[in-house]
């Protein structure tokens, strides 16, 4: 579903803030892979999601989605094939805009928008269903405006949003970064039920190592712009974060250096 080949990127080329962040980087992603980035400071892991997504243009090598290139087309192009939350809850919605009218927009990508009412009342009641799934109450709060959902709230709606289309690619940028534990742990069991209801080939990267060994069918670990380790089955399933933490510094030769994963 997804495939990264021989990928370089370098920012500021030539100057004195040159930064190689890729030199040949490779991944291959199965139909219905939930795939968990892990890895220090610099080591490339928003970088990657943002090249995919289109943000960043490759310097060399290719980006396909579900057999189709899609290395040259622009982000707004690429939109159609791939759904993204980021880490900021605010990003992705429109604050001043209700539930519905949200959930509206992005119901609509894609297609041709003619004159007719956005939003009828056979929407309405899709869309009240569709919110009963994330047990918050959010199907009787249609008309508040998203910027008076507080961050878990706004961000489970804006993995429904992501996912209404059914993406041929969902891309999850430390989705859970900005919320308390028990908001976060909610918002991470929304993730899986509906990647999995959904049948979705994910990406998601965090900095919190044994959510990265919670969720998801693989695990990679990043360090330097490298995939070092991929890791899923059973080997997995049987993960800790010490023995995490162990094959790190077996593979790259280094201890693993972000306190901001540590700490979590």
């Amino acid at each position: 579903m997804l495939e990264i080949k021989n990928v370089s990127k370098t920012f500021n080329e030539g100057t004195v803030n040159e930064k190689r962040v890729f030199e040949d980087l490779s991944l291959t992603l199965n139909d219905g892979d939930f795939v968990t980035v892990i890895g220090g400071n610099g080591a490339g892991k928003s970088t990657m999601l943002n090249l995919v997504a289109g943000a960043y243009t490759v310097d060399g090598g290719s980006i396909l989605i579900d057999g189709e290139d899609v290395t040259n087309l622009p982000e707004h192009k690429r939109a159609k094939y791939m759904g993204r939350v980021f880490q900021d809850p605010r990003t992705g919605t429109a604050s001043d805009m209700w539930v519905e009218e949200n959930m509206s927009i992005a119901d609509s990508r894609g297609h041709k928008r003619g004159l007719r009412w956005a939003i009828t009342g056979r929407d309405r009641e899709r869309y009240k269903e569709q919110l009963k799934l994330l047990s918050l109450g959010l199907e009787n709060r249609l008309s508040t405006k998203m910027g008076l959902l507080s961050g878990g709230q706004r961000q489970a709606v804006t993995l429904l949003m992501a996912t209404m289309k059914k993406p041929k690619l969902l891309l999850l940028d430390e989705h859970t970064a900005a919320l308390d534990p028990k908001t976060a742990a909610k918002v991470l069991e929304i993730t899986d039920q509906l990647i999995r209801e959904n049948h979705l080939t994910a990406l998601m990267v965090t900095h919190n190592m044994r959510d990265a060994i919670a969720h998801g069918n693989r695990l990679i670990m990043m360090h330097a712009g490298r995939i070092i380790l991929d890791i899923s089955g059973e080997e997995k399933k049987n993960l800790t974060v010490e023995a995490l933490l162990e094959k790190f510094s077996q593979t790259s030769g280094s201890e693993f250096s972000s306190d901001r994963a540590l700490l979590s």
